[in-house]
């Protein structure tokens, strides 16, 4: 009896502290930078699919390894599972946003016009929603109050 009212004394508690823990990470100003930078970044050089794809090459690397960089920063934040996610379906090469988006104006050589701009609103939309994301989670100062 003794022995079970312990455990109840040791595991209450840990079980509060453990239920009072985020369950998704605090807002980080440089994500939210990244992000929105990444966005007009994206989507600038998406305007340009247009023309032939090894014109712009060099510039689709840069955007891509800052996209790599932006996933890589937010994988190791603590409980932000969520915002890697998504930058991985916006990501995704076999998917139908940034990275397909890519793959196939690097196999087709360039877009239509039309494409490109039904593509921007979608791309441009993931991008936001990474950014919401970020903005609406609980600043650091917030925590503990």
């Amino acid at each position: 009896m003794k022995i079970a009212r312990l455990y109840i004394q040791l595991l209450l508690p840990l079980c509060l502290l453990l239920g009072c823990s985020p369950t998704i990470s605090t807002f980080d100003q440089n994500a939210y930078t990244q992000v929105t930078s990444l966005k007009v970044d994206a989507l600038d050089l998406m305007d340009k699919a247009t023309d032939n794809y090894t014109t712009h090459e060099s510039e689709v690397k840069i955007v891509q390894l800052n996209i790599e960089k932006a996933i890589e920063y937010d994988k190791h934040r603590p409980h932000n599972e969520i915002t890697t996610k998504m930058w991985t379906i916006l990501n995704d090469p076999d998917g139908h946003l940034f990275g397909g988006f890519l793959v196939k104006w690097k196999k087709d050589g360039k877009c239509g016009v039309a494409f490109v701009a039904d593509k921007k609103k979608q791309i441009g939309s993931a991008f936001d929603q990474i950014a919401e994301l970020e903005s609406k989670k609980i600043k650091p100062s917030e925590v503990n109050q």
